[in-house]
């Protein structure tokens, strides 16, 4: 849901850009409302059906703050942030798992636990969050990590690291390093999943390409979920792909982020980085993610490189999901027994 709901705030307008863009004669420009004007498929659920046919696709938000101006983007994270905080604080009953606040070498953390474990003790997967690399923090990393528990079965740990404006870049990628090579250290490589959706998927990949690079242990698998891995915004899917999901691009924020580096940087933008020696991937989007040809290109980048990487399309699905229809469901299966696979579990059952 928070994926979901991010997108529809965040989105810069599609209709704003349409008039750069080449239309093929068989193509359907954007509309003044950023819509293309696609009908939801009958190939997917009703639920899925009723999503797509709702609020935040084709919709235009309201313009975001320049690069220069910190205190409209302080006021701005705030504002989204208080709204995703009314519809998430209490979406996952207290006794259904455990989610409590910690520090791992001085960052914050929360340690979530559900209350029935589907994979071995010590086993602990790594969330990096989602959030446009600006959003989420704070006690929202603990109402995002219960989801993730509920979902996945799995004890986790999320990091809620520093961001702008305060704090841009390397400081959350500084916070994602030092927690990860403490727990390399705590309970080993080999208990460790690193998990990141969208700007989470940045950060995770941005995360094993850095510790790599400075001699650390790779962990047992990554799990991207439709990542935010190129920040230059290059790909297909960010022209094809415009005005039909709710995803619009995400360039000012990029920019604040970055902090005068180069965008294609490999610890800004992974994609553009070298994945030799990456552990398995398993990398999920859908046929309407504004960030399929992200999640595309990265799997090709690591078959090239010889790395195992299982790449999973859904139908008509867009950035962040369906909002809880069957579909969703089937991501997290997949999930599961990607995590059972490289975890060696027997216990594989279906949870919702």
């Amino acid at each position: 849901m928070f994926s979901m709901l991010i997108t529809q705030l965040m989105s810069t307008s599609a209709a704003d850009i349409s008039a750069s863009l080449p239309h093929s004669s068989g193509a359907s420009p954007l509309d003044a409302s950023g819509s293309r004007g696609f009908p939801p498929p009958l190939s997917i659920s009703p639920q899925a059906q009723a999503v797509l046919s709702g609020p935040g696709f084709g919709t235009v938000p309201p313009p975001l703050p320049e690069p220069h101006d910190l205190q409209g983007w302080r006021r701005h994270i705030a504002e989204h942030n208080a709204t995703l905080a009314a519809l998430l604080l209490n979406d996952v009953p207290e006794e259904a798992c455990s989610a409590t606040w910690d520090k791992i070498s001085g960052v914050p953390i929360v340690r979530a636990r559900p209350a029935t474990c589907l994979f071995g003790e010590g086993k602990v997967l790594l969330e990096i969050h989602g959030g446009a690399l600006i959003y989420m923090g704070g006690e929202l990393v603990r109402s995002a990590a219960k989801l993730l528990v509920m979902r996945t079965g799995s004890e986790l740990i999320s990091i809620d690291y520093r961001m702008p404006p305060d704090h841009p870049f390397p400081a959350a990628l500084d916070d994602c390093l030092a927690v990860y090579i403490e727990l390399l250290r705590e309970i080993g490589a080999e208990n460790l999943i690193v998990y990141g959706t969208s700007a989470g998927g940045n950060l995770a990949a941005a995360l094993l390409l850095r510790a790599r690079d400075e001699g650390h242990a790779m962990p047992a698998a990554l799990i991207l979920i439709s990542p935010e891995i190129d920040l230059t915004e290059s790909g297909d899917s960010f022209r094809t792909l415009l005005g039909i999901d709710r995803m619009g691009l995400l360039t000012a924020a990029n920019q604040l982020y970055a902090n005068g580096q180069p965008l294609d940087h490999p610890y800004l933008s992974p994609l553009f980085g070298d994945v030799s020696g990456f552990p398995s991937t398993f990398l999920q989007s859908g046929t309407r993610d504004l960030f399929l040809s992200n999640t595309v290109r990265m799997h090709r980048a690591l078959r090239t490189a010889g790395i195992v990487a299982d790449l999973h399309i859904w139908e008509a699905m867009p950035h962040g999901g369906f909002f809880g229809a069957p579909e969703d469901e089937e991501v997290f299966s997949e999930v599961r027994q990607f995590m059972g696979r490289h975890w060696q579990s027997a216990v594989l059952g279906a949870r919702r």
